[in-house]
């Protein structure tokens, strides 16, 4: 399976909220919500396609990262059930992760519901570890929120020739 992974626009809206909708169906953003997310400059979002497939949206995940600011965070990432464990969700996470080290992060947040442990164990597989539980965060299902950080390192600095050592 090849994906590929673009940046999100408005024109990707209807299906990023039929995936919305679908996969967090008593606690889905709001399209107005979505929308901004989309085009606030201090985001970033992405979808993911099947190559084979390239109009029909498999995933979609965002980061928020001002500028300046040394912390970032997981908005939402979702993938559709048939894209489920097939590397698309690692692939978008490893993006968000790549682009909030560019913004200059350098540590990334992100809250999982306890009830899904498939993705929590995408998260620890990438680095990210548990430090918060946050009691009967999602609502109205009273499901807690665990929050992970993961640290971020600095890009390393390229050597100009006559530099080195």
């Amino acid at each position: 399976m090849s994906w590929q992974l673009r940046r999100a626009s408005v024109a990707d809206l209807d299906a990023i909220m039929a995936l919305e909708e679908a996969s967090f169906e008593s606690d889905a953003w709001s399209r107005e919500s979505m929308a901004r997310e989309i085009e606030h400059p201090f985001c970033y979002y992405l979808v993911g396609v099947d190559e084979a497939t390239p109009d029909a949206l498999a995933g979609y995940a965002g980061l928020l990262c001002p500028p300046g600011s040394v912390d970032a965070d997981i908005q939402t990432i979702a993938v559709t059930s048939t894209a489920r464990g097939r590397g698309l969700g690692r692939q978008l996470m490893q993006r968000l992760l790549g682009e909030a080290v560019a913004r200059g992060a350098r540590s990334m947040f992100l809250e999982v519901r306890a009830d899904n442990p498939v993705a929590h164990g995408l998260y620890l597989s990438l680095g990210f570890t548990d430090i918060a539980v946050r009691p009967a965060y999602y609502q109205p299902d009273g499901v807690d929120a665990i929050v992970m950080k993961a640290e971020l390192k600095a890009p390393r600095p390229a050597v100009r020739e006559g530099n080195a050592r």
